[in-house]
């Protein structure tokens, strides 16, 4: 099983973000420093909590400051921007990683951010199938350019400027051949994108506050997009997102991880159910998987969804979640605001020094 990271990332709006871009950028760092596969950013626009608003500039920033994890967008927000933009952003950022990065994709799902660039009414779903389309299909054509797909709002043609001698009217590919590999987050039950994603040869990521008892549903749908283009899905394309804290003292874990007031995890759940509820999307935190009319209690949200406690303690719980979903290729970290430097350091250095090697070596790997 190899490990990764993500982060959203997520900080409460008072502190400096000037100093939390700086804490995102050195967590990385040690995430490399410690061995961690690959590290995935999120972005968002109109967010206080959430400071970066490009994942791809934020990841560029890290490419000399790192040696070997692997750089993914987590993820780009489609809608947000035309495929000729992010497929040569994609392709230059890849040649300045000699091939350490992944692009993570989505539709963009944060009201008010489609609101401040006037798509507020746009069918975001169907302008990321339509962006990443033509994003793959500018990656595999010959030039000069003339992709004008059916039922697709994006054209794309040099035709009229296309000249071999000056080279213009053409676009680098990336450094990956045929591609940099593409992931997509997956935030819902029984998410239909997953039988895409398993048909177009993505690769799923099942975020950190979903119940476990919903991720199944994500490998059978990415198991039948394989079949569906006559290929089996394998285990080792699954990547399962988990919020974890592990600390030598079971109690700090606990303490840091769920009972604190001033538990940074406390704060992002508490922070992400508002906006899930507000935007009635809170389902994902019952085990019906209704929208409920009254609020979910955030006790039960941690209990459900941060693992705590000591070494031991955390490898149970990963290989209880690794038996209950047949297995999965990478457990992903979820980075989270660092309250206490100390114990968030201790918990990643613990994760990749002991709580991953010894879940391999109890699962014979």
């Amino acid at each position: 099983m190899k490990l990764g990271y993500f982060t959203m990332p997520v900080h409460p709006a008072h502190r400096n973000v000037t100093q939390t871009l700086k804490e995102d950028r050195e967590i990385i760092i040690l995430a490399d420093q410690l061995g961690y596969h690959d590290a995935f950013v999120g972005e968002h626009l109109t967010d206080l909590v959430e400071n970066v608003t490009s994942s791809m500039i934020f990841q560029a920033s890290l490419i000399h400051s790192t040696k070997h994890i692997r750089l993914g967008t987590g993820t780009t927000n489609l809608s947000h921007l035309h495929p000729v933009l992010v497929a040569c952003h994609a392709a230059m950022f890849d040649h300045l990683s000699e091939g350490r990065f992944i692009l993570g994709v989505s539709p963009g799902a944060l009201a008010s951010d489609a609101e401040a660039l006037g798509i507020f009414d746009e069918d975001r779903n169907q302008m990321f199938a339509e962006s990443i389309e033509v994003i793959l299909k500018i990656w595999e054509s010959n030039y000069p350019l003339d992709i004008d797909l059916a039922n697709n709002r994006f054209k794309v043609s040099t035709k009229k400027t296309y000249d071999e001698i000056s080279n213009t009217g053409m676009m680098y590919k990336p450094y990956q051949s045929p591609r940099p590999e593409i992931v997509g987050t997956v935030v819902a039950p029984f998410s239909k994108g997953v039988i895409a994603m398993g048909e177009k040869d993505f690769h799923p990521l099942s975020a950190n506050f979903l119940y476990g008892k919903w991720l199944n549903s994500h490998w059978d749908n990415y198991a039948k997009g394989k079949a569906n283009v006559g290929q089996t899905a394998q285990r080792a394309d699954w990547r399962v997102a988990r919020t974890i804290v592990v600390h030598d003292d079971e109690k700090v874990a606990h303490e840091y991880g769920r009972l604190s007031e001033q538990s940074p995890y406390r704060f992002y759940y508490k922070n992400l159910y508002y906006k899930l509820r507000k935007g009635k999307r809170d389902a994902v935190f019952t085990m019906d998987g209704k929208t409920p009319e009254q609020a979910v209690d955030l006790n039960e949200i941690l209990n459900q969804l941060v693992f705590t406690g000591s070494v031991n303690e955390v490898v149970d719980q990963i290989l209880t979640l690794h038996d209950s979903l047949g297995g999965f290729g990478e457990l992903v970290y979820a980075g989270l605001d660092w309250s206490d430097p100390a114990i968030s350091k201790r918990s990643m250095v613990l994760m990749a020094e002991q709580v991953i090697p010894r879940v391999n070596s109890a699962l014979g790997i």
